[in-house]
């Protein structure tokens, strides 16, 4: 499984990326490998105020749908644009290819996440 080890994750498959302030928010490589092709990123709301758990947008394959969920409490402040017509970046490139930025209510919130070792875990005992 690929998993970066400078990212934190949470249990439920997002990836975060702290860069200053705001969080940057993805989907993991075995979340992307689980849904399979993606044929659509969405309902992303910018200047949404979100409680960690709450659903901040949605991914469609074409086996399935799943939400992407905020890691923890904070405001959407972008939405990635490129993934509307080019939804697929997120199976070619899970790590690189971002979903939305946050910035958190509280840095310190992200403590909880899981490391890169805690995530791989969670997947097996799934």
């Amino acid at each position: 499984m690929n998993l970066p080890p400078e990212l934190k994750y949470a249990k439920t498959h997002e990836w975060i990326r702290a860069e200053g302030d705001v969080l940057t928010v993805g989907i993991t490589d075995h979340a992307q490998d689980q849904l399979g092709d993606l044929v659509y990123v969405g309902d992303v709301k910018v200047g949404a105020r979100l409680q960690a758990g709450e659903t901040a947008g949605v991914v469609e394959s074409v086996k399935a749908a799943s939400d992407i969920y905020a890691p923890v409490a904070g405001e959407i402040v972008a939405f990635n644009e490129e993934l509307a017509s080019r939804p697929e970046l997120l199976n070619e490139t899970p790590y690189q290819a971002w979903i939305f930025k946050l910035k958190p209510d509280n840095m310190a919130d992200t403590a909880s996440l899981l490391d890169a070792a805690g995530y791989q875990a969670s997947v097996e005992a799934d």
